[in-house]
């Protein structure tokens, strides 16, 4: 392969922002490549995933009676937006089980703020906050499931 097309295919890489690419072509060549963390940039947490088993909803008698009337589902605080996932996968607080949480109620973000880390087909994907304000609730647990669009914190914007 010459310097040309991999100059080419990291372009590619970093315009897409993508983290790995594997490219195989009919003469059996065969390129992996893989983009590092920035220099200081939190290391990067790489662990199998727990199967999240969530229990089954209750019948609607009996959740309606054992249950204060809550707000619809999509129902947003007044004055607060959502930080929703942009993709299905598990979602990690923090970089590691050591490492403080990236954004907690009283963080203040800005747009390129880290919010949260979500998994996907063994990626850690790094999700910015795109728009400023303080964090004022999270909305999912560490190492819990989610899915595109999912609300993962309330912000009330600044």
């Amino acid at each position: 392969m010459d310097i040309g097309k991999l100059k080419d295919i990291v372009k590619l890489m970093v315009d897409n922002d993508l983290a790995e690419i594997e490219v195989r072509t009919d003469d059996e060549t065969s390129l992996y490549l893989r983009r590092g963390a920035e220099k200081n940039a939190a290391p990067m947490m790489y662990a199998q995933p727990q199967m999240m088993m969530q229990a089954p909803a209750a019948a609607p008698a009996l959740a309606a009676a054992a249950a204060p009337a809550a707000p619809a589902a999509g129902a947003m605080p007044a004055g607060l937006v959502a930080i929703e996932s942009p993709m299905v996968g598990t979602f990690y607080s923090a970089a590691n089980p050591d490492s403080p949480p990236f954004s907690k109620p009283g963080s203040q973000i800005s747009p390129d703020s880290v919010v949260c880390l979500i998994e996907a087909m063994k990626v850690f994907n790094e999700i910015k906050a795109e728009k400023s304000g303080v964090i004022e609730q999270v909305l999912v647990k560490n190492g819990e499931a989610v899915e595109f669009g999912q609300k993962l914190f309330l912000v009330r914007p600044s």
